[in-house]
């Protein structure tokens, strides 16, 4: 096949973490609903563009090697060019799409949207195609394979009940409440949930502190999840609480009611965007001081509203 007999596809060059390519996802609906049926093809760090996994929309992945120099990103460039697109987005620099084969290009650019938020900078990218409009929420699929893999391991919790999500670790410890803090959580809110699930990675640590001595049946999957298997959990929670973190704007964008807890950082611009979320501030951005009453509070009202 040559590459004027191919179907016609789309590029998006998403950016680096997960939290972040989460927050392109309105970017990449808006463009599945304008281009219906068309394959979006994906730029993406090698973990976090798994979180994309079971789009209906999601073409091939293409992995960026960072550690690679320049002679990868060549390599990548050459790659691309073998394909021409109907259309390609840059939402991480200003470069890619204009060394590409590509009827349409837009690519970041110094306006910084219409409001504070990252994911109003990333949809300000592709207003010039579809003009001023409402941010959607952001949105992930849950691939069906990822829910029988990991079914086995929520035996423990009772089958269509309420469960909580927990998430007590973050990128680094700065931004982590304490683990005791999440426990007092766990069991000033135990009467509204049937069950306890605590996601992260193996080195967050601190599940063993979190679930010590809770009366709820709990599971620790702490390091035992890829990106669409926690998907898979977390769209069966009932609510989620964590840190300022990748898996609250997952949570966020599978529509589960999200806390999110802040120390430092710019909730502002970082707090997960959807329409089921809460913020619990810590005082002068001080975990330690954050009370797990508050949290709790913050939780339960958002549950109430919701």
């Amino acid at each position: 096949m040559t590459v004027s007999d191919e179907p016609e596809r789309l590029l998006v060059v998403t950016l680096s973490n997960i939290g972040d390519v989460v927050m392109t996802t309105p970017v990449l609906e808006t463009l599945a609903a304008r281009y219906p049926g068309t394959p979006i093809d994906i730029v993406g760090d090698q973990r976090s563009s798994g979180v994309l996994g079971g789009a209906p929309w999601l073409g091939e992945v293409f992995h960026r090697d960072k550690r690679g120099g320049l002679a990868a990103q060549l390599a990548l460039v050459r790659r691309l060019r073998r394909r021409r697109y109907a259309l390609a987005v840059d939402l991480r620099t200003p470069v890619i799409p204009y060394l590409l084969r590509a009827r349409r290009r837009l690519a970041k650019h110094a306006r910084r949207g219409r409001g504070p938020h990252a994911v109003e900078e990333h949809f300000a990218i592709i207003e010039p195609l579809v003009g001023e409009q409402p941010v959607p929420p952001c949105r992930l699929h849950v691939d069906a394979a990822a829910v029988q893999r990991i079914t086995p391991a929520l035996a423990i919790l009772p089958a269509a009940a309420r469960w909580l999500a927990l998430a007590p670790g973050a990128n680094w410890p700065g931004k982590c409440w304490p683990a005791p803090s999440f426990r007092a959580l766990a069991e000033q809110v135990g009467a509204a949930f049937d069950g306890i699930v605590v996601l992260g990675s193996a080195a967050d640590g601190a599940a063993a502190a979190v679930l010590a001595g809770l009366a709820q049946p709990c599971v620790d999957l702490t390091g035992q999840t890829d990106l669409a298997a926690a998907a898979a959990v977390l769209a069966q929670a009932a609510a989620f609480v964590g840190n300022d973190s990748g898996l609250g704007h997952m949570a966020a964008a599978l529509d589960v009611p999200t806390v999110t807890v802040f120390g430092p950082g710019e909730p502002e611009r970082y707090r997960p965007w959807g329409r089921r979320t809460a913020l619990a501030l810590a005082p002068a951005g001080d975990l330690t001081r954050l009370d797990a009453a508050q949290v709790a509070g913050v939780l339960l009202t958002l549950l109430e509203r919701d």
